[in-house]
């Protein structure tokens, strides 16, 4: 794999409904998640567009009980799993930040220059 390339996990470790988080750049807390919807992955920054507070309530839990949409637990908005479209709350009509992502080898990866201005 490149060197500007991070892995996250195994594609089929990110589960239909189901959502994972990740800290990429070791700083002891997720700083990104990845999410299944309808067979697709889609990966965001953990951060809601209304404060820039992270998203979960507790590890992994960035989706709504019936894991039809990611969900804010400190505001209650609430954001479409495909496309990070904020359709409830304080930041209606915002998006999460998605981020890029490939397959390499049956393997979540991510560029890392998407994280870098991230960092601090």
């Amino acid at each position: 794999m490149s060197h500007d390339a991070i892995v996250l996990c195994r594609l089929d470790e990110v589960l239909e409904g189901q959502s994972r988080g990740f800290d990429p750049l070791d700083t002891g807390k997720d700083s990104v998640f990845a999410l299944r919807h309808e067979g697709e992955v889609c990966v965001y920054r953990n951060s809601c567009p209304h404060l820039a507070v992270r998203l979960e309530y507790r590890k992994d839990r960035f989706l709504s009980v019936d894991g039809r949409q990611i969900v804010c637990y400190a505001h209650g908005a609430r954001f479409l799993p495909d496309t990070g479209l904020c359709v409830y709350g304080p930041c209606l009509g915002e998006r999460l930040s998605a981020l890029k992502w490939h397959a390499e080898a049956d393997w979540l990866v991510l560029e890392a220059g998407q994280l870098e201005a991230y960092a601090s």
